[in-house]
């Protein structure tokens, strides 16, 4: 009984770190939202290569591939069970302080009908349904990218680089914040 009281406990906090940095990454689409247009305007004066085909009237939006890129980025991570991008552990650990780029683990490829190919690589959760993470990472990811920027999603492509239970996870994340504070420390 009390093995399974301390399964309750575990459940209900990851659930609850799961929530919190969903708004956390909420968040910061947001922030995205707002810098995307000043990011383009500079992609734009230039003329960056990744940008979509320019349009021959005066008006024109074009998005960055590093834009959509983060955009999928940041709307994978709000899935629950997704840990981290494509890379090693401290990687996925860092990125969640900030310390990594956030498009990391996202690849896009613009078709010539201006729809969206996604390649998108994950940590994800010991013992979650992959399928069922895809199916929400693909979701979430149509869902970000048309309501910030009206793209068609043509594909979703999730390749699960690796499974970690969430205690591997906290423990990493535990050992990086002690490692980050002594430096910080140090430093002062």
């Amino acid at each position: 009984m009390a093995n399974e009281n301390t399964e309750l406990v575990r459940e209900d906090e990851a659930q609850d770190q799961v929530a919190e940095q969903k708004v956390e990454v909420e968040e910061k689409l947001a922030e995205t939202a707002e810098s995307a247009d000043a990011e383009d305007a500079d992609d734009a004066e230039a003329g960056n290569e990744d940008d979509e085909e320019v349009d021959d009237s005066e008006d024109s939006l074009t998005y960055s591939n590093g834009v959509i890129e983060k955009i999928v980025a940041m709307a994978t991570r709000t899935v629950p069970h997704v840990l981290g991008m494509k890379g090693n552990l401290m990687h996925f650990v860092q990125e969640q302080f900030g310390a990594e780029n956030l498009a990391k683990g996202v690849t896009v490829e613009v078709t010539d009908d201006n729809r969206v190919v996604i390649f998108i690589s994950v940590i994800i959760e010991y013992g979650a349904y992959a399928p069922a993470i895809f199916d929400d990472v693909k979701v979430a990811v149509t869902e970000a990218l048309e309501r910030m920027t009206g793209l068609e999603v043509a594909g979703v492509n999730l390749r699960i680089e690796d499974v970690i239970t969430r205690e591997e996870y906290e423990q990493s994340r535990k050992r990086f914040l002690d490692a980050h504070r002594r430096d910080e420390a140090a430093e002062a």
